[in-house]
């Protein structure tokens, strides 16, 4: 019970990443009569696949990006819940260029410069999330900061693939564009200077 409670924001976030696959599962047919065969099921659910996949990538991105500036707003931080957050965006990013290559295959992928731009986006996940661990953090100590400020590259490549694809990608720009000026040392500074005058949260 005692690590369940210390990592409760962990499994809320696992949870809430999560619960949007059930619907997914439902858009495909599993056969196991001459093997496992997976497919989509008749009408618009490929299309289904790639949006949902696509918006809950980009949507868990954002969120990550969220955690610096909900910590200088309300002076509250928890690492676990920005690893888990990271873990779901790299999850859901994976899952959304799995999709793609599955029915569209894997030549593709370098067919169109917004499909470039996200396949790239994909291989700057993939080493986050398999160093979105404690043992990473030991092991690579100074370096592992340094390796997951590659997070920045993605999302920006996210929303450009995002953008040329003409999906609705303004709000999320918005919002990472606010975190990263609220990141800006005299902002930040003035930020939680303001905070702590109003004794909200932690220093």
């Amino acid at each position: 019970m005692g690590v369940l409670k210390r990592n409760y924001g962990w499994w809320i976030v696992a949870l809430l990443a999560t619960l949007p696959l059930i619907p997914l599962l439902s858009l495909v047919n599993v056969e196991f009569s001459n093997g496992l065969a997976i497919s989509p099921v008749e009408g618009d659910s490929v299309e289904m696949l790639y949006h949902i996949s696509g918006e809950f990538a980009i949507r868990w991105m954002t969120a990550v990006l969220t955690c610096t500036p909900f910590f200088i707003l309300f002076g509250v931080n928890n690492l676990f819940v920005r690893q888990s957050m990271g873990i779901a965006t790299a999850v859901w990013s994976l899952l959304h260029f799995i999709i793609f290559i599955w029915t569209e295959g894997v030549l593709e992928t370098f067919t169109q410069f917004n499909y470039i731009v996200g396949f790239i986006a994909v291989l700057i996940l993939i080493p986050l999330l398999f160093t979105s661990n404690r043992k990473s953090m030991k092991w690579l100590k100074a370096k592992w900061k340094q390796l997951q400020s590659m997070a920045y590259a993605a999302i920006f490549l996210s929303l450009l693939h995002v953008a040329i694809l003409d999906k609705t990608w303004i709000l999320y720009a918005v919002i990472v564009g606010v975190g990263f000026v609220m990141r800006i040392p005299f902002i930040k500074e003035a930020l939680i200077a303001f905070r702590k005058k109003r004794g909200v949260g932690k220093a």
